[in-house]
């Protein structure tokens, strides 16, 4: 298609906020074997030295597997796997060395071109490599010995950043080192996942044979939330590289804000993604939306079933459904996907204008990401405008988090009354409080 001379303009226009979301943040790009041997393939270093120009932080990931298969064929080595696992023997130990470094050069040899008349003219891009990726072993699974075949043990998050500031393009192959000296046959789509995980990406960006994520009815999914697709992989209902997929949900579910999709097929597939309102590829994202909220009734269920590890682990006192029933107007919980991630209650003791913040939990797989602090807002708020002064708090095992939050440690003695004749001397809580 050929654009006029407005709708060259327009376009142009109309990427310029992409074009600052984007300056300044690191994105992860996946490419297989595949991807390099495609006719494409030029088009797509033209786009990521585009992106490189624009002060985007890139970092190339690139496979070898077509390039090792050909190796092997060539000298007679049968090809053994396990566990979807290539057995890297010594023989195939030479044949991936030689093919992923033949992979390198040749992307190094295409992003130094600065040929007149072509994209990449007065680039001047520089490409770091080295030992960024320390690697481990797979060992043996079930009596099979993948010998030098490896998983990332350690990303050289410093390393890497160093050349990143530099304004240089990070270049990693699907090889690891290891601290014995020994290298190790990796899976590129394990050491991009990594990557981006260590490197806190803002996107990793993975290259396929498919446009996106399809649907059973060929639908392509443009924009889908992580628990979404991963029903959709169990009930067997999507179409797309299983690869691919695992690297998606692995780097969202880490943490990765957003993972994309795009085809090495398509030219420009990485600039319509990324400077276009409706891309071209899927997005994979989580659902960010949480609701900080009163508990009703209905939150019961919920809320037993968050504070049940912490009850048995001894961290918070055993609350019965009736108990919870009869005391549910003192809670707030933070609902997520219709979950109930976190929770917090606080009760009143009005005659000493003291206030009791309880049964804090957030959910093990959601902490870190300062709920706690959250709910714990919202109770002072709460306690401030019912005239409340001081809050207090019992605690057994999490006395650092409350020190952190501005409480100091108090005596029993300071309880309101009703609560110091309640107190359980054998759990023996550490009381804390914090004036309002």
């Amino acid at each position: 298609m050929v654009l006029s001379h407005q709708d060259g303009v327009a376009l142009f226009r109309s990427s310029a906020p992409y074009i600052n979301a984007h300056r300044g943040k690191t994105f992860v790009l996946m490419l297989g074997g595949e991807a390099l041997q495609h006719e494409n393939f030029p088009h797509i270093i033209h786009d990521i030295a585009l992106l490189n120009s624009l002060g985007v932080r890139l970092v190339l990931v690139h496979g070898a597997r077509p390039q090792v298969d050909e190796r092997i064929a060539l000298r007679n080595i049968p090809p053994r796997f396990s566990h979807d696992k290539r057995i890297t023997d010594n023989g195939t130990l030479e044949c991936v060395k030689d093919a992923a470094g033949s992979a390198r050069a040749h992307i190094e040899a295409l992003l130094t071109t600065g040929l007149p008349n072509s994209p990449m003219h007065g680039a001047q891009i520089r490409v770091c490599s080295g030992n960024l990726v320390v690697a481990k072993p797979a060992g043996v699974r079930d009596g099979v010995d993948l010998d030098h075949t490896g998983e990332v043990r350690r990303i050289d998050v410093e390393g890497i950043s160093d050349h990143l500031n530099d304004g240089s393009i990070v270049l990693l192959s699907p090889m690891g080192y290891s601290t014995t000296g020994e290298v190790f046959n990796l899976s590129h789509e394990d050491v991009a996942t990594n990557a981006a995980i260590a490197l806190k990406a803002d996107k990793l960006i993975a290259f396929s044979s498919h446009q996106g994520i399809f649907n059973q009815s060929g639908k392509l999914l443009r924009t889908i939330e992580r628990q979404q697709l991963e029903k959709l992989i169990t009930d067997n209902e999507v179409e797309a590289e299983k690869t691919v997929l695992h690297a998606l949900i692995s780097s969202v579910t880490a943490g990765i804000p957003r993972a994309h999709c795009i085809s090495y097929e398509v030219d420009g597939a990485l600039l319509q993604e990324l400077f276009t309102r409706d891309g071209c590829g899927s997005l994979v994202l989580e659902n960010h939306y949480e609701q900080l909220r009163k508990a009703t009734i209905d939150d019961v269920g919920g809320i037993l079933a968050l504070i049940k590890p912490l009850e048995e682990s001894g961290a918070l006192v055993t609350r019965s459904r009736e108990r919870l029933e009869q005391e549910i107007e003192h809670f707030f919980v933070i609902v997520r996907d219709g979950m109930i991630i976190a929770c917090a209650a606080l009760y009143l003791f009005h005659e000493e204008k003291n206030g009791e913040l309880a049964c804090v939990a957030t959910h093990q797989e959601y902490r870190g990401k300062h709920r706690g602090e959250r709910l714990l807002d919202a109770i002072k708020q709460s306690a401030k405008e019912q005239d409340i002064e001081h809050l207090f708090v019992l605690t057994t095992l999490t006395s650092h988090w409350f020190l952190e939050q501005g409480f100091v440690e108090a005596k029993i003695e300071s309880l309101p009354t009703s609560k110091k004749e309640l107190y359980n001397f054998q759990r023996n809580s550490k009381v804390f409080q914090l004036p309002l």
